[in-house]
């Protein structure tokens, strides 16, 4: 690589950080690839915290010694926070969204990487204090939303699947009974995807009476030393009010789908996290 002024190696530095997010990176591996010694490279990553602190849009942390590094954790400022809520509940409040039995389209948007990129970022800012070692979502609506928070918090994402899969090896099933529905169901996992001790963070995309979110609160503790840190959901429906799981936090809630006048009420149901 050519080699670069200040204001060009700051550029190159806050792509690495942003396209790793939560990964310790040795200051050496900036100055080789710059041309630059470990000193200018501290200097820069200095300018960058310094941006980074005024903007509130993420933590910049540096390790020091021979094993140590920097690694950027991303963190949307209090409002830009808002402004996702805010956004959504207007893109799912349109009538054309009003499926059948109560529900609302949105696999488009779940579907979409710009999307699921920042709400990823929100549930991060939300459980990194928890300190999770791994994320575990059920097939299929929730797997673009876990994988984008195990990205923005650095560690492997696990899916939970309906049936078994012989290249998943030894497997682990439960039954357990729908919230809403009371049908008895499975959940599968390979007894290789979820370590001893884990400390698992469960992101779904919705929940109604939460007996999905049970069953997999109820399949971690099929693993020796897991626990369950934390649940997070994007949508909650307001009733019913009392679900098969406590403790969890939604982004949104809705509070009500009424199919003949083609209104959807729905609105932010999680505080911003300020750090």
């Amino acid at each position: 690589m050519a080699k670069l002024g200040r204001a060009e190696r700051v550029a190159y530095i806050v792509k690495t950080l942003v396209e790793r997010p939560g990964e310790l990176i040795p200051l050496s591996y900036f100055a080789q690839r710059l041309g630059v010694g470990k000193s200018s490279i501290s200097e820069d990553l200095a300018a960058v915290k310094a941006a980074l602190e005024a903007a509130g849009s993420g933590i910049l942390r540096t390790v020091p010694g021979a094993a140590g590094g920097v690694a950027y954790w991303p963190l949307p400022s209090p409002a830009e926070q808002e402004e996702v809520l805010e956004r959504l509940c207007q893109l799912l409040s349109a009538p054309e969204r009003i499926l059948p039995g109560g529900f609302i389209f949105m696999t488009d948007l779940i579907s979409s990487p710009a999307w699921t990129a920042r709400i990823g970022e929100i549930f991060a800012a939300h459980f990194r204090s928890q300190r999770p070692t791994c994320v575990l979502t059920v097939e299929t609506k929730g797997i673009p939303l876990a994988l984008m928070t195990a990205r923005a918090l650095n560690v492997p994402m696990v899916v939970a699947r309906r049936e078994g899969r012989v290249t998943e090896g030894p497997q682990v099933t439960i039954s357990y009974v729908t919230g809403s529905r009371g049908r008895i169901e499975t959940l599968t996992v390979g007894i290789r995807s979820i370590p001893r001790a884990a400390r698992v963070l469960i992101i779904d995309d919705f929940i109604k009476a939460g007996g999905t979110a049970r069953g997999l609160v109820d399949l971690v503790r099929q693993f020796e030393g897991a626990e369950v840190v934390g649940i997070g959901v994007l949508i909650q429906t307001a009733q019913p009010e009392r679900k098969r799981v406590e403790g969890y936090l939604s982004l949104l809630t809705l509070e009500e789908v009424d199919e003949e006048r083609g209104r959807v009420q729905i609105r932010p149901s999680l505080p911003v996290v300020k750090e």
